[in-house]
């Protein structure tokens, strides 16, 4: 089966540094993903990486089998892969436009189905109409996860999705991040959440020494 993302010979150093040097990496469809590690090992620098977001000095990128070395040719695979950053950013109108910033060039039936089906699933429909300085930190998160679901991406990469929420928060954020996997996409997590770590059928890899650990 063709890897839905393949990297060889990742490598990217600060200096005499070396935060990353990871041999071979594959994800599948249909399968989530939780990488661990202690801070500062090298984690967000790794999705943002992938997404095309940051330089690597070295590595072979491969997407649904075609090749994309290029951090540029990489970022212009979103949506298909969509990254989303721990400190959820929100833009200065309604939390529906918010779902919908995406959507541009769809139909307009459609894309009102989706805004309208992507705050059903995030429970803030009731927010729909609320500017974005009056959403907590939970909220903004399942925002940001609404907006990410409604494009339908085959690669979710998630940076700390429930970090610096309070308890409650946290757990209506895990529970949304339970039910994005399916069987045509695949979740990555960068995590330190224990209930994340806790999910079922996932695989757990651990950064460390810049490599990847089963």
């Amino acid at each position: 089966m063709t890897p839905l993302l393949s990297v060889q010979g990742l490598r990217k150093a600060y200096g005499d540094r070396v935060l990353l040097n990871i041999e071979r990496m594959e994800l599948q469809r249909g399968t989530s993903y939780l990488l661990m590690g202690d801070n500062g090992v090298g984690k967000t620098t790794l999705l943002r990486i992938l997404a095309g977001l940051e330089r690597a000095q070295a590595g072979i990128f491969s997407f649904d089998g075609v090749r994309y070395d290029e951090a540029a040719a990489r970022a212009r695979l979103a949506p298909r892969m969509i990254y989303v950053h721990q400190h959820s950013y929100v833009f200065n109108t309604s939390v529906a436009d918010n779902i919908g910033y995406g959507l541009a060039g769809i139909p307009k039936r459609e894309r009102a189905a989706r805004v309208q089906a992507g705050m059903v699933w995030a429970n803030v429909e009731h927010l729909a109409k609320v500017p974005p300085h009056r959403l907590s930190g939970g909220e903004k998160q399942r925002v940001a996860l609404a907006r990410a679901r409604v494009l339908r991406p085959e690669l979710l990469l998630l940076d700390e999705p429930t970090a610096n929420l309070d308890d409650a928060a946290r757990e209506q954020v895990a529970e949304l991040i339970r039910h994005m996997r399916d069987a045509n996409n695949c979740v990555l997590i960068a995590t330190h959440d224990h209930d994340l770590i806790k999910l079922e059928n996932v695989i757990h890899w651990r950064l460390e020494g810049g490599q990847l650990r089963g």
